[in-house]
C-alpha cells in the first residue's frame, strides 16, 4: 500500500495546522481513496539480488563520504555526529526523526555513488538473525583499514574531529543552540565528553560510555561470528515483532498499548517522570544495537560504534533503521486495515507532534536543511520510496481485530522484597495461550537505570523464578525477555527517573503453563529483573510492574 498525494499534502510543513488536526483520512484510520502514488525509489531486503547490487553503490558512497574534508557536513565522522547531537531515543519522535535523518543520508550516497536510483537496503534481523555476509567486505564494516586513518586510536580522531566540531559548534544558530542546552550541550567540549566517555560528574572516563571506538574494536561481532546471541534472536523474533505491531494507537501513556515510546516536551529531552519503551523501540531495536556493540559480551567496554550514539559510523546502523523505519510502515498498513488512526487522536497532542521542529538535517550537497518540522517526515513520500518484499508481507497477517478497547485492561501489581506481584484472571492466561496471532499479555516492568560507575544495561525479566535467581538462559521457562538501554546516560537525558518497557510475555513461559493446568481464578505471576549475560550476577529491584490483559475473543 502507498500513501497518496492527499496524504502527503496532509502532513507536509507546507500544509496549514488545521489540515495537520482537522479529522480526515489519517485521523481517523480511514483507508485513502485515491490511486496511489507510485515510487521513485524501492529499498529492497539487503538478501535479495536488487539489495545486494545497492550495497556496492553503498560502498562507493561511503569510500567519497571518507575522503570529504571533516568540515564538510557529508564527511562520514561529521555526518554521524547530528545524530549524537539530535537522535531522539525512548519518546515518541524516535520514528519520524529517523526517517529524515537516514532519507537525507540515503539521498547522499545516490549523489555521492553516482547510482541515481540508490535505496537503503532494509536488514529484516527477523529473517536474518546475523550480520549480512556482505556488510564484512571493504568499507561497510566500521574495521575496515580504510577507517583507520582516522580512527586507529583517539588522539588520530581528536586530531581529525575536534577542530572540525568547534567549527561547527561556533557556525550553529539560535534555534540550534537552544535546543543544544535542552540536551545539555553548553560548549563543544561537552558533546566531546561524550565522545572519549567522560563523565563530568564523576570525575573520570567511563570506557563503556565513549562513544568513539578504536577501529579494530568498531564492531563485536565479525565475519566468523555474524549471529546474534540466544537473547537477541528473542528480542527480534516473530512473536516479538508481532506484538509490537499490535497496539492499535499511535500513542497512549500505557506504554503496553501505545505504538510508540514516551511523550516528551521536545525530541532532545527525557520525559517528565518516567521514560517508557515501546515494545519494538525497546526490544529490537535496543537490543540489536546492543548486540552488535558487544554488551553482556565484552563488559564493561569499550564497546563497538553501534553501542552509544555514533552509532552511524557503522555502516550497518542505516540498514537497521531502515527496518525501523519499515515496520513503522507495515504498522501504518495495518491501521488502515483495522480502519484505526495512524497518528495521534487528541488534536493537542498531534499539533505537538507534528510542529516538532528538527534542526541538524544535512542534504546530498552538503548543506543544511533548515527548520523542518516531524510532519515533513511523517509519510515515506517525504523521500518518494517504498519497501519491496521478497515474497508475501507476511506481517499483515496481524491485521486480525483486537480485543474491544474498553475489554482491555491493566492489571497493577503489588511490590514486596524487589519484585512486583500481579493477578492476572485465569480467562486471560487461557487466552493468551491460546492465540496464533499478537500475544495477549503485554508487561509493563519499571526499573531505575543505574548511574555513575555502574554501567549495567540489560536486564532479564524472569517470571516466577525460584528465590535466589540471578541468571537465566534464553531458553529458561523463567526467562521473558531481556530489556535493554541504548547508549549512556547523556547529561540532558540522563534517565534520572524510573525507566518502563513493554514486556511481551512469551507462551513458553513455565509459569503460564503451569497456571494454565491449575485450577480456576486469578493466576500470579511474580515479576523480577536480574543483571543480563557477561555482568557481575545481581538482581535489581522491580519499582512497579503490570500486566494488559484481555479476555479470550468468541
Amino acid at each position: 500500500m502507498r500513501y497518496t498525494r492527499r496524504d502527503f499534502l496532509a502532513s507536509t510543513a507546507s500544509a496549514s495546522l488545521a489540515s495537520l488536526i482537522a479529522p480526515g483520512a489519517w485521523a481517523s484510520g480511514a483507508a485513502p481513496a485515491d490511486k496511489a502514488v507510485q515510487a521513485r525509489y524501492h529499498r529492497y531486503s539487503v538478501t535479495s539480488p536488487e539489495g545486494q547490487g545497492m550495497l556496492k553503490s553503498y560502498a562507493r558512497g561511503i569510500e567519497a563520504m571518507l575522503k570529504l574534508p571533516a568540515n564538510d557536513p557529508r564527511n562520514w565522522f561529521r555526518n554521524a555526529f547530528v545524530h549524537l547531537m539530535d537522535c531522539p531515543h525512548g519518546n515518541w519522535w524516535f520514528y519520524v526523526w529517523h526517517r529524515g535523518y537516514v532519507g537525507y543520508f540515503e539521498q547522499t550516497i545516490r549523489t555521492l555513488s553516482g547510482d541515481p536510483q540508490f535505496a537503503m537496503p532494509y536488514w529484516d534481523w527477523t529473517e536474518l538473525p546475523r550480520i549480512p555476509p556482505a556488510m564484512f567486505d571493504g568499507v561497510l564494516s566500521p574495521t575496515d583499514s580504510a577507517y583507520a586513518p582516522y580512527t586507529r586510536n583517539l588522539a588520530v580522531f581528536t586530531r581529525f574531529m575536534r577542530p572540525a566540531l568547534q567549527r561547527y559548534w561556533d557556525s550553529l544558530d539560535a534555534g540550534q543552540r537552544g535546543q543544544l542546552k535542552l540536551r545539555g550541550y553548553l560548549t563543544a567540549d561537552d558533546v566531546w565528553n561524550d565522545v572519549t566517555g567522560y563523565s563530568a560528574t564523576e570525575k573520570t572516563g567511563i570506557s563503556g560510555n565513549a562513544a568513539y571506538a578504536i577501529t579494530c574494536g568498531a564492531r563485536y561481532l565479525w565475519r566468523e561470528n555474524p549471529g546474534f546471541d540466544d537473547k537477541t534472536r528473542s528480542a527480534v523474533s516473530p512473536d516479538t515483532i508481532h506484538a509490537g505491531l499490535s497496539p492499535v494507537e499511535f500513542y497512549n501513556a500505557d506504554v503496553s498499548r501505545s505504538f510508540t515510546s514516551s511523550r516528551t516536551a521536545s525530541h532532545v529531552v527525557q520525559p517528565d517522570g518516567a521514560t517508557k519503551f515501546s515494545v519494538l523501540e525497546g526490544f529490537p531495536h535496543n537490543k540489536v544495537h546492543n548486540c552488535i556493540g558487544g554488551v553482556g559480551a565484552v563488559d564493561p567496554g569499550p564497546y563497538g560504534n553501534m553501542t552509544n550514539f555514533l552509532s552511524p559510523l557503522d555502516p550497518i546502523f542505516y540498514l537497521h533503521h531502515a527496518n525501523m523505519d519499515r515496520l513503522w510502515d507495515v504498522w501504518t498498513q495495518l491501521q488502515y486495515q483495522r480502519g484505526k488512526p495512524i497518528m495521534p487522536v487528541d488534536v493537542e497532542q498531534r499539533r505537538q507532534f507534528m510542529n516538532e521542529p528538527f534542526r541538524f538535517f544535512v542534504n546530498a550537497q552538503g548543506g543544511f536543511v533548515g527548520e523542518r518540522p516531524a510532519s515533513a517526515f511523517f509519510s515515506t513520500t517525504a523521500f518518494d520510496y517504498d519497501y519491496i518484499y521478497p515474497g508475501r508481507n507476511d506481517l499483515l497477517k496481524t491485521a486480525a481485530q483486537p480485543a474491544a478497547a474498553g475489554a482491555v485492561r491493566l492489571v497493577r501489581g503489588t511490590r514486596s522484597d524487589g519484585a512486583v506481584r500481579v493477578a492476572i484472571p485465569d480467562e486471560a492466561v487461557r487466552a493468551h495461550l491460546a492465540s496464533a496471532g499478537p500475544r495477549q499479555l503485554i508487561a509493563e516492568v519499571t526499573l531505575e537505570r543505574p548511574r555513575g560507575l555502574n554501567n549495567t544495561r540489560e536486564f532479564d525479566v524472569l517470571i516466577n523464578a525460584p528465590a535466589g535467581t540471578t541468571s537465566v538462559s534464553a531458553d529458561s521457562p523463567y526467562y521473558a525477555g531481556t530489556v535493554s538501554f541504548f547508549g549512556p546516560s547523556m547529561p540532558g537525558m540522563d534517565h534520572s527517573h524510573p525507566t518502563t518497557f513493554a514486556v511481551p510475555l512469551p507462551q513458553k513461559l513455565g509459569a503460564l503453563q503451569a497456571l494454565n493446568a491449575a485450577a480456576g481464578g486469578a493466576r500470579t505471576l511474580e515479576i523480577r529483573l536480574v543483571a543480563s549475560s557477561g555482568q557481575a550476577p545481581q538482581t535489581f529491584p522491580v519499582l512497579d510492574a503490570s500486566i494488559l490483559v484481555a479476555p479470550q475473543q468468541p
